[in-house]
């Protein structure tokens, strides 16, 4: 048996979008073949593997294709270009009930359902009791599903869907059904198949649910994958998307900034008081690192050129920010009562996060900063001077981790 679920090949989706309607007739009737459409790429030549047992969270703004890359592993729709191979029976929650005969009753289409995944009559009779006793609600089993409430129709379409054993379950956005009581069922319910095995495909807007439940992650922009691996690291880069988005003006000024500082210039006396030349970001080996877990030691290196060693008692301040310009945590040497050397020439100083920098994963950038003695003034104040990711498990929501210790001997 192979191991892999689902994998996906160069796949993409193209809609043709027309300004008018009569322009789709005469597209159809153009003798000359002339063009009346453009092409809308719902997903661009898009490639992956999903191996068995694995749960992966789809992360995506609205429109990104989503639920056009689930429809079409389902096989409700079909690819422009490309091809998806799927190992094993799959059982989606894309719309629920998508499938049912209003007509029917909801004991027939507990069938119905059954026989479209591609179990026999015999095998859902094995099953049928589950999923009713698992849907909970009584005599309206056996009534036609139109007179059914919103309610009742997702609890029935739910139990179905995660009650045949299925060895694929994707999962769209489906999840608040029912009351409490039944949603907490449906949870558990769905870690008993994760952890039994069943590979899973996981879309939610909730960035934490996809943490909780999910090993890996796809992140889908406009149709392509944007990034692709564990589900920490991907869920952190996307919220620093949707905190900030991506401008090519702002990934330009990073890659010039980066430039700048690759390369240390010799001390070159100039007419200004002194300068900022460089900082790096060192980790306790005192190796240069730009990614570092929340927890772990870290040290910001700062050089600077002093060109008037008249002034008095300069400051230096380090800021942290994140990628939506969050202040998260500013230091100076003033509040802290250090003096810093301040020679003719190069000085170099370090700042220590001796427990880490206990902001929660994701991109931040460093502002440095160097100022008079009343720290009012600014020498100079260089903005995003670097850039810096935290890696952190799924062990706190908000900003940053504050130490702390439960108690229940109190």
């Amino acid at each position: 048996m192979s191991e892999i679920a689902i994998k996906v090949e160069n796949l993409s989706k193209i809609y043709k979008l027309y300004d008018k309607p009569m322009d789709r007739l005469k597209e159809s009737l153009s003798i000359s073949k002339k063009k009346y459409s453009r092409e809308h790429y719902a997903l661009k030549d898009i490639s992956f593997e999903i191996k068995r047992g694995e749960t992966v969270g789809i992360l995506g703004t609205n429109g990104s294709g989503k639920s056009t890359l689930l429809k079409i592993i389902t096989g409700v729709l079909t690819p422009s270009v490309g091809n998806v191979e799927v190992n094993g029976k799959i059982s989606a929650l894309l719309e629920l009930g998508a499938g049912f005969n209003p007509e029917y009753t909801g004991l027939e289409n507990v069938y119905l359902n059954g026989t479209m995944i591609g179990y026999t009559r015999e095998q859902m009779d094995k099953k049928v009791n589950s999923i009713v006793d698992f849907a909970d609600i009584g005599e309206f089993i056996n009534q036609p599903v139109k007179t059914y409430s919103s309610g009742m129709f997702a609890r029935l379409a739910f139990a179905v869907a995660i009650n045949v054993e299925p060895e694929i379950l994707i999962v769209d956005e489906a999840l608040s059904v029912g009351d409490v009581r039944f949603q907490i069922k449906c949870m558990n319910k769905m870690k008993e198949m994760m952890e039994g095995g069943t590979t899973v495909l996981f879309v939610s807007h909730d960035i934490n649910a996809i943490k909780r439940f999910c090993n890996l992650a796809i992140w889908l922009n406009k149709g392509s994958i944007l990034e692709l691996g564990e589900v920490n690291r991907v869920s952190d880069q996307y919220l620093d998307f949707l905190k900030c988005g991506e401008t090519k003006e702002k990934e330009e000024t990073i890659e010039k900034q980066v430039e700048e500082i690759q390369e240390i210039k010799p001390f070159i006396p100039g007419d200004n008081i002194a300068e900022i030349i460089n900082l790096r970001i060192l980790n306790k080996l005192n190796n240069e690192v730009n990614e570092f877990r929340l927890d772990e030691l870290v040290k910001v290196e700062v050089t600077y050129d002093v060109y008037d060693d008249k002034i008095k008692n300069a400051v230096l301040g380090v800021a942290i920010k994140g990628v939506d310009d969050e202040y998260i945590c500013g230091v100076n040497t003033l509040l802290d009562k250090i003096s810093i050397p301040w020679n003719y020439g190069r000085n170099i100083v370090q700042l220590e996060y001796t427990y880490g920098v206990l902001a929660l994963g994701g991109t931040y950038y460093l502002d440095v900063a160097l100022m008079e003695e009343t720290a009012t003034v600014p020498i100079q104040y260089v903005s995003r001077m670097k850039e810096f990711v935290v890696l952190a498990d799924y062990i706190g929501e908000g900003s940053y981790i504050m130490p702390h210790i439960w108690r229940e001997d109190i």
